[in-house]
């Protein structure tokens, strides 16, 4: 009797591992947990820097080239009406944030647009979303624009006034960087509400 129980003890285990192991797979990884990862990454894809950045480069040479224009054809002339008196091009200098607000806090903008530039490119070590991508190229973008106005133009290096040219109606002149910054924010509220991170992955809560 000693003998068959001991058969059978032993005879019990293997299989009892066995089972353990087509559980939690050979690695010691549960099969959910595996398969979870496995999800994860289909999700995710490869890293979108460089949307980001093509992104960031679009939006920074618009802005860049339509300033230059305007400064060399629109500025010291007369304001274009574009659609009646509902938009004009009117050139004007604007030491403020975008839709020249704060114009006393110019250094101060300076400086949070060199900070937003910071994070984003930090961000984008882990960016694996291609709406976040084209997001944060817009704010990059933008912010780049600006901030170049900032530290070029007159009157100095961190209080230089930003070209703005778009004139709604009724509406604070800016230019195709806020258009930018606003678009780009805009899209990060929205991706934040649906539960879409920088990384690719979605939460619920």
């Amino acid at each position: 009797m000693a003998e068959a129980e001991r058969i059978t003890g032993t005879g019990g285990a293997p299989g009892a591992e066995r089972s353990a192991e087509q559980a939690s797979g050979t690695d010691g990884t549960p099969e959910t947990g595996r398969e979870a990862a496995a999800g994860a990454t289909a999700v995710r894809g490869s890293r979108k820097i460089g949307v980001l950045f093509a992104v960031a480069a679009l939006a920074y040479l618009l802005d860049l080239v339509s300033k230059v224009l305007v400064v060399a054809k629109l500025e010291h002339h007369d304001s274009i009406d574009l659609i009646g008196d509902w938009l004009r091009l009117e050139a004007i200098r604007n030491p403020g944030a975008a839709f020249g607000m704060g114009g006393a806090f110019t250094v101060i903008f300076t400086v949070i647009a060199a900070a937003v530039i910071f994070v984003i490119v930090r961000l984008a070590r882990k960016l694996y979303s291609l709406p976040w991508a084209i997001a944060l190229g817009l704010l990059l973008g933008g912010a780049l624009g600006n901030l170049t106005d900032r530290l070029f133009r007159s009157p100095g290096v961190f209080e230089g006034r930003v070209v703005d040219f778009i004139a709604p109606k009724h509406f604070a002149v800016f230019n195709l960087a806020d258009s930018a910054i606003v678009c780009g924010g805009i899209l990060v509220v929205l991706l934040s509400f649906r539960g879409l991170d920088p990384d690719g992955t979605i939460h619920k809560d």
